[in-house]
């Protein structure tokens, strides 16, 4: 007897705790450096060798205005009598040709080296989507049920966007900043005094200090804005979605109070933003204003004194000048390298996400002979203070018919599910052909089984792509004759584009019954030794129900078959029928002993045929009326006289 995994009877394994950003950046580091692609690793280290040139050129710009400054001095000097030496008169217009040059590399350079690094930066993206796409299918049914789709899709997206987003303000941005800064306090401190790398360096401190508190402020105001944003946003899509019912009981002006009260939120949110962005702004200016002065003063006092010419107190200025374009994204990269963390930080908690339903070590593949399923005393509960199986068995003999029937809650598809692995039983075992389901390869076991479930979900693609989904390798005739088989061939090919024809979101260009016999062909093509039918036919008409049960009585004929049924009368020539009650079996026989006891299955059978019967009298009756109120009108209408012929 197996006992359920605690992590199970809780509601999936605890996910860890949310690291830090340092342990984030940690877990991404072999995503960013590409292990076993050469040629990426070369493009990493001419990236950075493009980097260093790239500053360098940079600091060389500023030392090409200051020679030209110093050349137009002494070319002044000359025009007033003063001597200057040989052939000078021709070096200032050089020396700013040189400038142009210098930046010219600069921002060539700069392409280059973001180009080279793209790749790498795409391939970190593609490497960890990859890996996470993958991993949350290979995730537990009841993880993706406590998730929202659309919130596993965002993780991704924002994750991916995460990785682009770190890489490019790591590498591209942050990094070369870094080594500016130290390029001009080593500059400063060798062209000019040490007392100039120091005051840069407090500038510089003060500076980042500002920016983190403030962005730190910022974020949480952005926060509230986005918040209220949504709130708006959803709330005027609510309404608009449902304008008939705002129409039905005249609630404009409520749904507009509401709305506005979403906006005056947004408002408020977004006026501060903007305020906190101009403080923000104001604060850095000073800051770097103030630091740049004092720099200013201390070259100003070193031209008077003798001991620097005017073209240095350029440099100094063209220098800061240049390193405040970086320092004023601070705030922006601080912040958008947080937000990159922590959307990574998401994708990793998925991936570090351990599958309730794992394969043991070793696990050999499924092998099927003739297709005998048994479940034995399987006992099960989505949650432990509610049990959903109490004690189960039975058995589906090879190539036979079994039916599960029941009220709504009674475990019916929780049978299904355990059969395909999606959960394991608290208790007993799930046996085909004498192998217990634990301890072979899932894949395997999917592989054996045909599912044509209750609510047929299509792919967004055509008719043939979702039919070739039950066999990737089948044929363009073997994807004919699945579809015929489940009489759905000549629907197809009465379309202008026949099996190419797309099927919608969730296949919603499709009828249900037209989506059923796509699942059944599905299925054919499949091709499994067991099939299961849950409910496959109960949220059809009648009519539309009898075609889809002949063609999965065609589809079941020799194939071990567990129906779960909700309309009775889909399964009255299974080989055995179950009533489930309460996680327990009942009652069990064919449809006619089943009937002769006069017990539960009875009373749900007498229920239904009444309820059918009521059905058909009301159809009846609007037929009839809908039949006298069109012999009223024809009699209502008045007789035309026949026209006189022209002479």
């Amino acid at each position: 007897m197996r006992t359920e995994p605690a992590q199970a009877a809780s509601g999936g394994p605890t996910p860890p705790a949310r690291p830090g950003l340092v342990a984030t950046y940690r877990s991404l580091w072999p995503y960013l450096w590409p292990y076993g692609r050469p040629d990426l690793q070369r493009r990493v280290f001419l990236a950075f060798g493009l980097l260093l040139i790239a500053k360098v050129v940079t600091m060389v710009a500023p030392f090409t205005f200051k020679w030209a400054t110093d050349a137009l001095v002494a070319v002044t000097n000359a025009k007033e009598g003063q001597p200057v030496p040989t052939g000078l008169f021709a070096a200032p217009m050089l020396l700013i040709g040189l400038y142009g040059l210098s930046r010219v590399i600069m921002a060539g350079v700069t392409q280059i080296r973001d180009g080279l690094f793209a790749k790498v930066a795409m391939h970190a993206v593609r490497r960890l989507a990859l890996q996470t796409f993958e991993h949350m299918h290979r995730l537990s049914l009841r993880f993706h049920l406590e998730r929202k789709t659309g919130g596993l899709t965002r993780v991704l997206e924002r994750g991916r966007g995460g990785i682009e987003e770190l890489s490019r303000l790591m590498v591209l941005t942050l990094v070369p900043t870094i080594v500016e800064f130290v390029l001009v306090l080593g500059v400063l401190a060798y062209e000019f005094d040490w007392l100039y790398s120091v005051v840069v360096l407090v500038m510089v401190a003060a500076y980042l200090a500002f920016t983190y508190k403030a962005t730190e402020w910022r974020i949480e105001i952005r926060r509230r804005m986005n918040n209220s944003d949504t709130d708006a946003n959803t709330k005027a899509v609510d309404s608009l979605l449902n304008y008939e019912t705002v129409k039905y009981f005249g609630a404009e002006r409520r749904e507009t109070e509401r709305y506005d009260g979403s906006m005056a939120k947004y408002e408020k949110a977004s006026t501060q933003t903007y305020v906190s962005l101009a403080v923000l702004n104001a604060g850095q200016a000073l800051i770097f204003t103030a630091g740049m002065t004092v720099v200013m003063w201390l070259a100003a006092r070193d031209i008077m004194a003798g001991r620097t010419t005017l073209g240095g107190f350029v440099l100094v200025n063209a220098m800061l000048i240049q390193l405040s374009m970086p320092l004023h994204f601070m705030g922006m990269i601080y912040r958008e390298i947080k937000q990159a963390l922590i959307d990574i930080d998401d994708m990793f908690q998925i991936l570090h996400r351990n599958p309730e339903i794992a394969d043991r070590p070793g696990a050999p593949p499924l092998a099927v002979g003739q297709g005998n399923v048994r479940f034995e005393d399987v006992r099960f509960a989505y949650n432990p203070d509610r049990p959903i199986l109490r004690g189960v068995s039975f058995e589906v003999p090879a190539g036979r018919t079994v039916a599960i029937v029941g009220p709504s809650g009674a475990g019916k598809s929780t049978l299904s599910r355990l059969l395909f692995r999606f959960y394991e039983p608290r208790a007993g075992r799930i046996l085909i052909d004498g192998q217990d389901i634990a301890g072979v390869e899932q894949g395997s076991l999917r592989a054996a089984i045909g599912m044509v479930p209750q609510d047929t979900v299509l792919f967004n693609d055509t008719i043939g792509y979702n039919i070739r989904y039950g066999r990737w390798d089948a044929s363009p005739e073997e994807v004919r004759e699945a579809a015929r088989l489940a009489q759905i061939d000549r629907f197809v090919s009465g379309l202008p584009e026949g099996y190419d024809t797309p099927v919608g979101e969730r296949g919603l260009k499709l009828s249900g019954g037209e989506k059923q016999r796509v699942a059944i062909a599905r299925t054919i093509l499949k091709g499994p030794p067991i099939l299961v039918l849950d409910e496959a036919t109960s949220a059809l008409d009648s009519f539309t129900e009898r075609e889809i049960q002949d063609a999965l009585d065609r589809i079941s004929r020799g194939r071990t078959t567990l129906v779960i049924a909700h309309r009775l009368s889909t399964v009255v020539n299974a080989d055995e029928i179950l009533v489930l009650d309460r996680g327990i079996i009942t009652e069990r026989g064919t449809h006619e002993s089943l009937l002769a006891e006069g017990g539960t299955y009875a009373a749900m059978w007498n229920r239904q045929r009444e309820a059918d019967a009521a059905r058909e009298i009301l159809k009846r009756a609007e037929e009839e009326a809908e039949l006298k109120s069109r012999g009223e009108a024809s009699r209502a209408r008045p007789v035309m006289a026949d026209p006189v012929p022209a002479e």
